[in-house]
């Protein structure tokens, strides 16, 4: 098997897989208890938040953890309007945000809110004077995402800063990074750049499914939108997914020691794998940057070292992906979340692609576990299988 799908999800380090099993079977314990077990599992949600914090250059009681990314987008936008509604009621975000960000942004449209959805260019990038020209006094949030999950495109964060810097008055409008596909990947440094709220996911970092992190900076106003017990310092209710936040933690741990280097092998694997298949099969093309710019592209060039989207014209993505699986290669057609849906990708029309080059379009997103020998037998299922479609398209 070729798994090549990584931003849909990754498999879970044999480390992490053990730390998790403790968790579950020996130190099992609930972090409010006043025993000992409770205690040793407050102590092992306590470490988790330490490493994650120190990934992002923060405190550890900056650190919210969630059921995952999704619920860390929603938490941000959602309970950051919401808390801010008194000071105004305009919200700033992207037409290439994930779902999660845009659906949260559509419920606050319905109680209210302006919303504001930036276009992008053909590179999928924002025009961080666009941002500049659509702030206002009433401007109380704005989302702009890392990196996109379907393409790889990384938002000029620093440039953002500076419109932000030079437009903030009384700390507003507070501002919200998804960093799901970036967080011990490509460096980020909220506190630097002045980002009040980051999201992230474990099992997009060899984690476990269903935990994830909000980074709030301290003093921030936030509605929860989880009441009870009072966890996570009030900011979100329910009993801690202790095994969860002991894997996130096991997991972002293994990633960060290793640095960019991890980022630097995937770049040159993701370049080696756009090389070969335009090589082999002329007719595709590169989504997200000019194709000669986006191969020899790395950490920090504009586009992440572990996401490619290739469309295929006149093919269907959906053909192509089990053509693939049929000769062991996983890739997608672009967001898990929205796969199985019927509509076409809205990062992909929002670059203004042809409704024939969304429709075959294939996502292939590395790991640090990706292998060069991978890449190679990526790259020959790729050209079989597109050359037997087109071949078939034609008859």
């Amino acid at each position: 098997m070729i798994y090549l799908d990584n931003s849909a999800t990754t498999r879970v380090l044999p480390e992490v897989a053990e730390a998790v099993r403790c968790a579950m079977e020996e130190e099992f314990g609930n972090p409010s208890s006043p025993h000992g077990l409770g205690l040793r599992a407050e102590r092992a949600v306590r470490e988790a938040r330490e490493v994650i914090a120190r990934g992002l250059g923060v405190d550890a009681g900056e650190v919210v953890f969630t059921s995952g990314g999704t619920e860390a987008n929603n938490l941000a936008v959602i309970g950051a309007a919401r808390a801010l509604r008194r000071r105004g009621d305009h919200v700033i975000t992207t037409r290439v945000e994930h779902p999660s960000v845009l659906r949260a942004c559509e419920v606050l449209a319905e109680e209210g809110f302006r919303v504001t959805r930036l276009g992008v260019d053909r590179q999928g990038r924002i025009d961080p004077a666009e941002l500049a020209e659509a702030l206002g006094a009433e401007t109380v949030l704005v989302s702009v995402m890392h990196v996109n999950n379907e393409v790889g495109t990384i938002q000029p964060l620093e440039e953002v800063a500076e419109v932000l810097a030079r437009r903030r008055r009384d700390g507003l409008p507070v501002w919200h990074v998804d960093a799901v596909q970036s967080f011990a990947r490509l460096p980020l440094a909220p506190r630097r750049l002045g980002i009040d709220m980051v999201s992230l996911s474990a099992h997009k970092i060899h984690g476990p499914k269903g935990c994830g992190a909000l980074y709030l900076r301290q003093g921030l106003l936030l509605k929860p939108l989880l009441v009870g017990g009072g966890q996570e310092g009030g900011r979100r209710s329910g009993t801690e997914n202790v095994p969860g936040i002991v894997g996130f933690g096991v997991a972002a741990r293994l990633l960060l020691a290793e640095g960019q280097e991890a980022a630097r092998r995937m770049a040159g694997l993701r370049r080696r794998l756009l090389e070969g298949i335009l090589a082999a099969v002329p007719w595709a093309r590169v989504n997200g940057a000019d194709a000669e710019a986006d191969v020899a592209a790395g950490p920090g060039a504009g586009v992440a070292p572990h996401i490619a989207s290739v469309s295929f014209p006149g093919l269907r993505g959906e053909v192509l992906v089990h053509a693939l699986e049929e000769r062991g290669v996983y890739a997608s057609t672009g967001a898990a979340c929205s796969a199985r849906r019927a509509q076409p990708s809205h990062v992909l029309a929002a670059m203004g692609l042809a409704p024939e080059d969304i429709e075959g379009t294939i996502r292939f997103s590395l790991s640090p576990l990706t292998t060069a020998e991978e890449v190679e037998g990526a790259i020959a299922a790729v050209a079989e299988a597109a050359a037997e479609l087109r071949a078939f398209a034609r008859r």
